[in-house]
């Protein structure tokens, strides 16, 4: 851990403290990094440092952040354009977060930090064999991803990002997005203070998804604690995080690995790589594709295995994102790419939820009692 345990302990919630790191891999980040890498890096250290599969990345922490915003100024014109803003008025809000927006993306970074963070992706493209190596450039705020704040989402993640060039572009985006009209109001409706929210920007390698989607180790529907919940579609996970298409949705039982429901759903859409552009889109499953299960049993009860281990490890239900890389041979090509705390059930009680759903014991028993086999 080094610089950035250190970094924690001189409480980086306060503004430019000297000896903070500008940027550091996810490995050296743990759930305690929170402060310095945003709820999604931490998160991502964390699954890294217990084992779990994850494509290697590097953040740009949020001390590179109040770096950045601090070189030219902009952090106090921010405030400026926030001074008594109404979060009510749409008017106002669309016209302040068009002009912090704009402002952030127009300015560059020091040559400096363009450096660390060009060395970091250097780096990460010899690590993984791959020249011009295709990123996931990812949002990761210190207010996102908590367990009694559903922030999750209020910034942006761009996908199949190539070259440095690209990299600092889509940075720079990222920071902007912690701005957007939905953020700005979120934050002033339920009291958080703008002066002191910060954004770390993740750089993770990307899935070749051929399959991708999300799961959860709660029934998303019911709070349900005894099944695992898993969407899936072709392509990237955006497609189902977005909710563009109807995913197909497996229910598996979290304590025989059972497949106790499946629903193949009529997938008309994926996002994938253009071949000719590089980047990504989305684009019309053949039709003759469309009615077929997106991934096979194998690896869903490879899925819900590793959901149960990130579970046990959090010690409470999670939502994962989860993707199927098509360049890697099975056994080890399904990779977690972000996981955090489930905010809708986890803070109901046990009971209620168990209530809802039953429990999976209450599963075996009954298909004991109905003569099924229990696999």
């Amino acid at each position: 851990m080094g610089s950035v345990a250190e970094a924690i302990g001189r409480t980086p919630a306060d503004p430019m403290k000297p000896g903070l790191p500008v940027v550091c891999w996810f490995e050296e980040c743990r759930m305690d990094s929170v402060p310095l890498v945003g709820g999604k890096c931490a998160s991502l250290g964390e699954l890294i440092n217990a084992g779990v599969r994850v494509p290697p990345g590097f953040a740009l922490t949020t001390e590179g952040y109040r770096r950045f915003m601090a070189g030219a100024g902009i952090d106090r014109e921010v405030q400026s354009l926030l001074a008594g803003l109404d979060a009510k008025d749409p008017g106002a809000l669309e016209k302040a977060s068009a002009q912090i927006r704009a402002v952030i993306e127009a300015q560059p970074f020091t040559l400096e930090m363009e450096d660390q963070i060009a060395e970091r992706y250097r780096k990460l493209a010899v690590r993984c064999c791959m020249p011009a190596l295709p990123v996931a450039v990812r949002s990761s705020a210190t207010t996102e991803d908590l367990p009694g704040a559903s922030f999750a989402g209020q910034q942006d993640t761009y996908l199949w990002i190539r070259g440095v060039d690209g990299v600092l572009s889509h940075m720079r985006r990222c920071m902007a997005s912690l701005y957007t009209e939905r953020a700005i109001a979120y934050r002033a409706n339920r009291g958080f203070n703008d002066a002191r929210v910060a954004i770390s920007v993740g750089v993770q390698k990307m899935a070749n998804s051929f399959t991708a989607g999300v799961m959860f180790t709660i029934h998303p529907a019911n709070g349900d604690r005894s099944v695992i919940v898993i969407d899936s579609n072709f392509g990237f996970g955006e497609s189902v995080v977005a909710g563009e298409v109807t995913p197909d949705h497996f229910v598996v039982n979290k304590i025989t690995l059972d497949i106790i429901d499946r629903t193949i759903s009529q997938k008309e859409v994926c996002y994938t790589v253009d071949p000719v552009t590089q980047t990504s889109r989305a684009m019309e499953v053949p039709f003759e594709r469309q009615r077929v299960q997106s991934l096979i049993d194998d690896e869903i009860t490879e899925l819900a295995w590793m959901g149960k281990q990130i579970e046990k490890h959090y010690g409470r239900p999670m939502d994962i994102e989860w993707a199927v890389d098509k360049d890697l041979p099975a056994g080890g090509n399904i990779f977690i790419l972000q996981a955090r705390p489930e905010t809708v059930w986890s803070a109901r009680s046990r009971s209620a939820a168990a209530a809802a759903g039953g429990s999976a014991m209450d599963y075996i028993l009954s298909g004991m009692l109905a003569g099924k086999k229990v696999r």
